[in-house]
């Protein structure tokens, strides 16, 4: 039975568009055909099974956008129902027999009485007209116009979440769509609202228009006294109104319901029940004050007192059920905490590791605070947002704790557990820096700048400005941090690069490059020699953005070789004009050369392990080719320290010198583009004796 109730409504679902364009014909068709009274009973049961299970609907669903059809769903009924008024009245007018279900209310429902059916029916019109439609109307304007005006302010605050990796580009695209439809919802429901108002209006017309017409019918062409034409025509009228107003006010509550709705995890019913009947104390007061009501002269005793019972016991069961609750609710936990406490004691957590956190002082929190004013955290989206576009990293979420066992002003940077940096602030102080221009000093307390090393000091709010006349560069504790923590990002961003990492970088390329991911990875590459590519690039501050040219470049040279080193240098080479473009100063790169001897001697020292490139230079060698670098960036002022070699000993002097000049920018001739200008203003010369 069940499985042939599901197989007729899937064959209903694929020609639901067809069955809906049919049904609004017939309604059109309605409104100039006549219909016989067999045929209008069945509409006109329809109708009102049709509104009262859309109420049904409206007071089950969570959210609005469950039924989002409502507007449509709202102009079909009204058009049917005003299709039935039309209907209604014309056979009315033509035979005076307009069926059953318009007679049973005419007669049975009103007792018979035309006076007392139409004041019920202005009552209903009234209450639908004034009360209902009305609230409706103004509830769906403003609605309307509170989700617009909201609508930047969602957008931006999806923006945010995804830049700071709370979500997904996926749940980032879902959300947007939700809005954009809560939108459209809300503009279509402020003008659907107009649609009921309009059929109240219509439904007191349309009465008027059947009493004066059956009037002039019954004593104009069928000759009828008017008494007799006013009792029959009265009744049917007032009749053919409530059949057609109690649907009516069914959709408009429906709508009124829909609208006024939030967001919510449970349907109405089950809202306004525990919403309304869960503070015992409030109803315990409510049966005290209505007992009151019973002894006061003239009022009914037992009326008031049975509800002040009921109140009182609701009050009583459910004060029971909390404590109940409460109790239960506490066995649990111990026997939850026992439990535990049997259980072998888990040390996994333990052994995470955060990928980067910042350690900060307890008097530094109010710049983490955002009750306090504080922006860090806005700071921080903004870094990993900056890394992902100059270096095309996806720097992890960065975890701030506070550590009581640091100085009250001290911060720590740890990647991986390990620290990288640290340094003090001064709240409600600012950092001034020489940059060269100081044509007066200022008064302050002597300090080291910590992201650069650079001396500085720390002044106060009336000494900031007179800093700033004196040419001093002045910053916020802020600004100070965020920096530091941007060039340590910068520095170990080769460390922070994990295989998981370029897993998602690889999927990130799939979606639109998917031919050179499915060809290098995993059949020529894997993912974690991948990772010792880009790892390489990072380590000497090339970004990895432009991935589908670093992918078709290690797909050409991976059959070549899988040597991550030599990989690299091919990238980087791919990677020229980019490289070049990083060290331009006024369209020029200025370099500094190797002497020929120093290039011999580098080259005959480079050793091919299974670790990669390494070097075997003599100590004293070693010594003299740093003391001759020093001495030839300190001679001939670069605008970024360069050093231009041949492309057989560039990874060897890069590994040479990074721990003893880690600055130094190694160049090939290989990686200059060919529409780059290079100046050459001096040479590494060779001076070493023996």
């Amino acid at each position: 039975m069940a499985r042939s109730s599901m197989s007729m409504l899937q064959n209903l679902a694929k020609f639901s568009d067809l069955y809906v364009v049919l049904a609004v014909v017939l309604i059109i068709v309605m409104m100039v055909l006549p219909l016989p009274t067999f045929l209008l009973d069945i509409f006109l049961a329809t109708n009102i099974s049709l509104s009262l299970l859309i109420l049904l609907i409206t007071m089950n669903i969570y959210e609005p956008l469950e039924i989002s059809v409502f507007p449509s769903l709202l102009l079909i009924t009204t058009l049917f129902r005003l299709s039935l008024n039309v209907s209604s009245t014309r056979l009315i007018l033509l035979t005076g027999d307009p069926g059953k279900i318009i007679k049973a209310f005419g007669s049975f429902v009103v007792g018979g009485n035309y006076v007392v059916g139409f004041v019920i029916f202005l009552i209903l019109v009234v209450v639908q007209f004034m009360v209902i439609t009305k609230g409706s109307e103004r509830v769906a304007e403003v609605a309307a116009r509170f989700t617009l005006d909201a609508l930047p302010g969602k957008q931006m605050s999806i923006d945010a979440d995804l830049n700071s990796g709370l979500i997904t580009e996926s749940e980032a695209r879902n959300r947007r769509i939700q809005i954009a439809r809560e939108a459209d919802f809300y503009g279509a429901m402020d003008g659907a609202s107009k649609f009921v108002k309009g059929d109240a209006i219509a439904g007191i017309i349309i009465t008027i228009i059947n009493l004066l017409g059956g009037f002039a019918i019954g004593m104009g062409q069928k000759g009828m006294a008017f008494s007799d034409a006013i009792n029959r025509y009265t009744l049917l009228s007032v009749g053919d109104g409530l059949v057609s107003q109690i649907p009516a006010l069914l959709i408009s509550t429906a709508t009124g319901i829909i609208i006024t709705r939030a967001a919510s995890e449970n349907n109405l019913g089950t809202d306004l029940t525990t919403q309304l009947f869960s503070h015992y104390r409030v109803l315990a007061t409510a049966s005290a004050v209505i007992a009151l009501f019973g002894m006061v002269p003239g009022l009914p005793t037992i009326p008031f007192f049975v509800l002040a019972l009921f109140t009182g016991s609701l009050a009583f069961g459910i004060w029971r059920s909390k404590k109940n609750a409460e109790v239960q609710d506490s066995e649990v936990y111990e026997q939850q905490q026992l439990e535990e406490a049997r259980k072998p004691e888990s040390l996994i957590s333990l052994l995470q590791v955060d990928q980067i956190e910042l350690e900060i002082g307890y008097s530094l929190i109010p710049l983490v605070d955002e009750g306090q004013g504080g922006d860090m955290l806005d700071r921080i989206s903004m870094i990993r947002r900056q890394c992902a576009i100059e270096l095309g990293l996806l720097v992890p979420v960065i975890r701030i704790r506070d550590n009581l066992q640091l100085n009250p002003d001290e911060y720590v940077v740890k990647i991986k557990g390990i620290q990288v940096g640290s340094g003090e602030l001064m709240i409600n102080h600012y950092l001034a820096m020489d940059a060269g221009g100081v044509t007066e000093t200022v008064a302050g307390i002597p300090t080291i700048e910590p992201a650069f090393g650079l001396s500085a000091l720390w002044v106060d709010e009336q000494t900031r400005e007179k800093a700033e006349f004196a040419g001093y560069t002045v910053v916020d504790a802020p600004a100070i941090l965020a920096t530091h923590l941007t060039e340590i990002i910068r520095g170990h961003s080769h460390e922070l690069l994990g295989r998981q990492e370029v897993q998602t970088l690889l999927d990130g390329a799939r979606e639109d490059y998917s031919a050179v991911v499915e060809e290098l990875v995993p059949d020529l590459l894997t993912v974690g020699e991948v990772q010792k590519v880009l790892q390489n690039l990072l380590r000497e501050g090339v970004p990895i953005r432009n991935m589908v040219t670093i992918l078709e470049t290690l797909a050409d040279t991976a059959p070549l070789t899988r040597d991550p080193d030599y990989l690299t240098e091919y990238v980087r080479e791919a990677l020229s004009r980019q490289i070049s473009q990083m060290h331009l100063d006024k369209d020029v790169l200025t370099v500094i050369t190797l002497s020929a001897e120093w290039e011999e001697a580098i080259n005959e020292g480079i050793e091919h392990t299974e670790r990669g490139i390494s070097v075997a230079l003599d100590p004293r060698l070693l010594q003299s080719l740093y003391g001759e670098l020093g001495r030839a960036l300190e001679e001939n002022l670069l605008p970024y320290p360069v050093v231009l070699v041949s492309p057989q000993i560039r990874m060897a002097l890069k590994r040479l010198t990074e721990r003893a000049i880690p600055r130094l920018i190694v160049l090939s001739y290989n990686e200059i583009s060919p529409d780059i200008q290079v100046k050459a203003v001096g040479t590494v010369s060779w001076n070493h004796a023996g």
